[in-house]
């Protein structure tokens, strides 16, 4: 007797007996397949039966997952099979309505020990919340109280599961990864736990480009020990290691070292493996880039020695007043009597220039009160002249404007490559007036900052331009307006110009070729020149025929094209790049602050095939990274306690589930909730050996 079924919404009777789904086929990458099972019918369609409720829905490869989705919502909650269900009533307050009705409604709500177990272990990891808190009466009571039914589980039980939750996850990010048909850039940083331990972070940055949606991503790779004492050879034997375990070796566009120990000899060795095996862009040339930031802070914090003398006695003054609560009391006093808006005095960090500004500032604007409190205080150290005072003036000045460029920096909300050329340029500008200035104090600096910032910024200058053309907004101007403005040579401005333009243009013959092959390999249907025209054959990799009846009206249609393109007279089609530079730059309705750049190149990829695929991988270089200074990079006490593994596994794990929760809807995070993990069995079950992750 045949068994009715909906497919798609409609009845169908006599469903013919389906054949199990080809296992070579192509991976089902859908967190939804975990509900479902794919098969192929007879007649050559595809059917997805629901495995709690058996019922068949459609599995085309036009179909989407979304009607699956749909119809999940719908059957777990209310068939969720194979599991012992605790209902427990709950009281549910509603908003009144019109009409007066009672807001107090009686609803029923399933409870499952199994999926709050999972919710409890990613909790846990999204958190960064210890394995103890099972065990704290607190939050034990809180449990209890908000549902009786749920059975605590234990330390090595939540332990195991936030391990399994990070392998699931480190499993679903290496099919994506090895998956990406574009580039990614790789930046590494030194850690160090509070007993010692050395640690390297890797991260990847790429713009994903799922559903069209051109998306910048960065994810936690690995949190790895290293044995010290570090050596560049062992970091990047280390960090090749790693990328080879990722499946990404061959895909790497640029690295950042700004954060690691030996950065150029690890720079060195990374370029010297890759290049031997051709697998970089420009044979190297814009592999190894260092941060805008870091280049800032670099030339600031070594040109700061120049002013150590000053520096110190406004440090010696600030903290003479702050370290007693007496003198601070006469030092407020004295600025009420002078009627100076109160600021309070900052004490600056070691090492942090950013910190020396703030405390400079604050100390000028507070300037008078110094002098009322110098007069009265025989005590007083290094007592400020006028003319002293007027050069922290100037420095503040100079501070200023590099601490405000640094602010926008690390604040842009999408920091794409593009962004940070024309500040940069700015900067190398007033470098070069500032050198001139009739401060003593103000022009030594810049001197020096500007001898500094160039040799510095020949490592990024390549990478930074040819983001910049990729900018729709000023193409090759801004390379153009600002290499005149700071070459007053014309001979050398143009020359440098030229040298952007040639690496850009030999980058882009690169991305064409790496274009063309993958056309070639793509299945196609083509003109061959013959008298018919056009092949009655789909095909596919080597020339090899496959179905006719794959092949659409649009397919067809691609012979004629190729037709006309080979018998029309006329001067050839221009390539992309021709087309792209030659148009007028883009001029945006709002600010250009405002300007989503992978917005444009998402609505303009069909029209410059070629170009999208290299600003996919320039776009993505991670040339506006933050530096941190070693006590930044600390693990705290908690994970200091841990074996190297479970920290790698939290550390990544929490940077996993923070995007999936945030990119995820309400139907997206059940099913990567229920689906994340397999828990049904014991703790003792685990694939992972707990005694690996004892601590």
């Amino acid at each position: 007797m045949s068994e009715s079924t909906a497919i798609d919404g409609n009845v169908s009777t006599a469903v013919a007996p389906v054949v199990a789904h080809n296992p070579r086929a192509r991976k089902l990458r859908s967190l939804v397949w975990n509900d479902f099972t794919k098969e192929r019918k007879p007649d050559g369609s595809y059917v997805a039966i629901c495995n709690h409720c058996k019922k068949q829905l459609t599995a085309s490869s036009r179909s989407g997952t979304t009607h699956l989705k749909n119809h999940l919502a719908i059957c777990l909650s209310t068939k969720r099979v194979k599991r012992k269900k605790l209902v427990v009533r709950r009281y549910v307050v509603k908003s009144v309505d019109a009409k007066g009705d009672d807001p107090t409604v009686l609803e029923h709500s399933q409870f499952d020990q199994e999926v709050s177990r999972q919710d409890l272990a990613r909790m846990v990891v999204q958190h960064g919340y210890r394995f103890s808190i099972v065990h704290d009466v607190g939050f034990r009571t809180f449990v209890r109280n908000l549902q009786p039914q749920f059975k605590m589980v234990s330390y090595d039980t939540v332990k195991v599961d936030c391990m399994r939750i990070y392998e699931t996850a480190r499993l679903r990010l290496h099919e994506v990864l090895s998956k990406l048909p574009c580039r990614l850039s790789l930046s590494i940083d030194m850690w160090r736990s509070n007993v010692g331990a050395e640690f390297m972070c890797l991260t990847c940055h790429y713009i994903d480009n799922v559903d069209n949606d051109w998306k910048l991503k960065k994810k936690i790779l690995n949190f790895v020990q290293v044995d010290a004492p570090l050596t560049g050879e062992e970091i990047s034997k280390t960090i090749l290691e790693k990328l080879h375990d990722w499946a990404i070796d061959k895909k790497l566009a640029s690295i950042v070292l700004d954060n690691c120990t030996t950065s150029d000899l690890v720079g060195r060795e990374l370029l010297n493996s890759f290049q031997s095996r051709g697998f970089l862009l420009s044979n190297g040339d814009l592999f190894h880039v260092s941060s805008c930031v870091h280049i800032l802070n670099l030339i600031v914090q070594e040109s700061l020695q120049q002013t150590c003398e000053l520096t110190n006695k406004v440090r010696a003054c600030v903290h003479y007043v702050k370290s007693s609560q007496e003198r601070l009391v006469k030092f407020q006093k004295a600025a009420k009597q002078e009627g100076t808006t109160q600021k309070p005095l900052l004490l600056d960090s070691p090492n942090n220039w950013a910190s020396m500004y703030l405390m400079l500032e604050s100390a000028c604007q507070n300037k008078d009160s110094f002098y009322c409190l110098a007069e009265g205080d025989l005590d007083y150290p290094g007592f400020l002249s006028t003319n002293e005072w007027d050069d922290v003036k100037a420095l503040i000045e100079v501070l200023d404007v590099l601490y405000h460029t640094m602010d926008k920096f690390t604040t842009a909300e999408k920091p794409t490559a593009n962004l940070y050329f024309n500040e940069i340029c700015e900067i190398h500008v007033v470098l070069k007036t500032w050198s001139t200035s009739q401060s003593h104090v103000v022009a030594s600096m810049a001197s020096q900052m500007l001898e500094k910032f160039e040799e510095y910024w020949g490592i990024t200058r390549t990478v930074m331009a040819i983001a910049s053309i990729l900018d729709p907004c000023y193409k090759m101007k801004s390379v153009e307006y600002f290499f005149k403005v700071i070459y007053s040579d014309q001979y050398e401005a143009k020359k440098r110009i030229d040298n952007i333009h040639k690496s850009f243009i030999n980058l882009y013959n690169e991305y064409a070729v790496q274009s063309a092959s993958l056309s070639e390999n793509q299945a196609f249907l083509c003109y061959v020149g013959n008298s018919s025209g056009c092949v009655n054959a789909e095909l596919g990799n080597g020339g090899e025929p496959t179905s006719i009846s794959r092949i659409t009206l649009s397919d067809a249609r691609r012979g004629l094209d190729q037709y006309l393109q080979d018998t029309s007279s006329g001067q050839p089609s221009k390539s992309d790049l021709d087309m792209y530079l030659e148009e007028p730059v883009y001029r945006p309705k709002g600010p250009l602050d405002n300007f989503d750049v992978l917005g444009w190149w998402r609505s303009f990829a069909a029209k410059y095939p070629v170009l999208s695929l290299m600003a996919r991988d320039i776009l993505a270089i991670p040339v506006s990274i933050v530096p941190l200074d070693s006590e930044s990079r600390m693990l705290n006490d908690y994970l200091s306690t841990m074996d190297p593994v479970t920290v790698q596994s939290l550390i990544c794990g929490q940077d996993w589930l923070r995007e999936e929760a945030e990119a995820a809807g309400p139907m997206d995070a059940i099913a990567l909730v229920s689906a994340a993990t397999g828990l049904d069995g014991d703790a003792d079950e685990c694939m992972i050996n707990e005694q690996n992750f004892s601590e």
